[in-house]
């Protein structure tokens, strides 16, 4: 069997498009996955930059949220059986963590995580899935994968905001969108987006933030902000970009016992500054690893309350494109200007 595939040869390069050979059986755990769409996120812009080090995996596939359906289930899996229609995520959920494949292209062979997507068929981890109704519209179900599920889990889990808290979210992308939707629905105010392109500040308000600041050159960031909030600055200050400049405006503009919470992730070597003294006096500065969501328990309740008409997510995709023009939508993304970007393997 064939995989038409992106795969990262090179760091900071663009990728290159495969036809690999998927390996003939499944080991215990793994199952076999025909994948129709995948999210981008800024964790494969990392990936593929070498954000954290030296690569020693490659080459390598990418891609860790997508919808798909299940061609064939290995032993030992329980969860998802063939047909099923399932979210592709890289939280662990129900299952077994199996091997990682190892597929091959030429002479040579492509190692993958427990979960890609920006190959056409897949094998992956059966913890790396979770079904959802067939219904679901299959342009909306890859967000579950890592944009919602990360954002409501950060405002849920990591800052727990309460109803009436403000709340600050620097970069309003896909996860930022989500995030401000996420505090719109347990009643946070403000909410406040803060982006460089007035666009998405603009969808950003349609997802329900209160307010809106285009941060730009000779703009006091920090009084913008605290005219909103009160002196005491903000209750819970969200980063999404990874721009330690961004991220010590957020921490700056976080009230004395508030929170700071950090999605976005800075390259290596690129480091902030900060007045660590507030932390000694229950300022809270963290990082967020998937808004340490749960899939098997967090996704069907999302998909209810999609199904309900409660939670929205129609606007946060902005672009789609072909799996062979995916270093065209790589750089889209790069460029600030898009909301979520779909990559359509069909």
């Amino acid at each position: 069997m064939k995989s038409r595939a992106a795969v990262l040869v090179r760091s900071r390069e663009p990728l290159e498009l495969a036809e690999l050979e998927v390996p003939e059986s499944l080991r215990f755990g793994q199952v076999l996955v025909k994948v129709r769409y995948s999210g981008i996120c800024g964790a494969q812009i990392n990936e593929i930059d070498g954000t954290k080090g030296p690569d020693k995996f490659l080459p390598h596939l990418l891609g860790h949220e997508g919808v798909g359906s299940v061609l064939e289930a290995g032993e030992g899996v329980r969860s998802v059986r063939k047909g099923d229609i399932v979210v592709l995520h890289w939280r662990k959920g129900n299952g077994i963590q199996s091997e990682t494949p190892i597929y091959r292209w030429r002479d040579r062979t492509v190692n993958a995580g427990w979960v890609t997507t920006f190959n056409d068929i897949a094998i992956v981890s059966e913890n790396r899935l979770t079904p959802i109704p067939a219904n679901l519209d299959p342009r909306l179900a890859p967000l579950l994968g890592c944009a919602v599920t990360t954002a409501f889990g950060v405002i849920n889990n990591n800052a727990v905001v309460k109803v009436g808290q403000s709340v600050v979210v620097f970069g309003v992308g896909g996860v930022g969108q989500c995030l401000v939707q996420a505090a719109k629905m347990v009643s946070a105010y403000p909410v406040i987006a803060v982006d460089v392109v007035r666009g998405k500040l603009d969808a950003a308000l349609r997802f329900g933030a209160t307010h809106g600041i285009e941060s730009k050159n000779g703009l006091d960031l920090d009084k913008a902000i605290r005219d909103l909030v009160g002196a005491e600055g903000a209750d819970v200050s969200i980063d999404t970009t990874g721009n330690p400049r961004v991220i010590e405006s957020a921490y700056e503009v976080t009230r004395p016992r508030g929170k700071t919470i950090l999605v976005g992730v800075p390259r290596k070597g690129e480091n902030i500054s900060i007045h660590s003294l507030p932390l000694h006096f229950k300022k809270l500065l963290t990082g967020s690893e998937g808004g340490d969501s749960e899939p098997q328990d967090d996704i069907p309740r999302y998909v209810r309350l999609i199904q309900a008409g409660v939670l929205k997510l129609d606007g946060l995709v902005t672009h789609e494109f072909k799996l062979e023009k995916i270093n065209e939508a790589i750089a889209l993304l790069r460029s600030g200007e898009a909301g979520r970007v779909l990559i359509s393997t069909e």
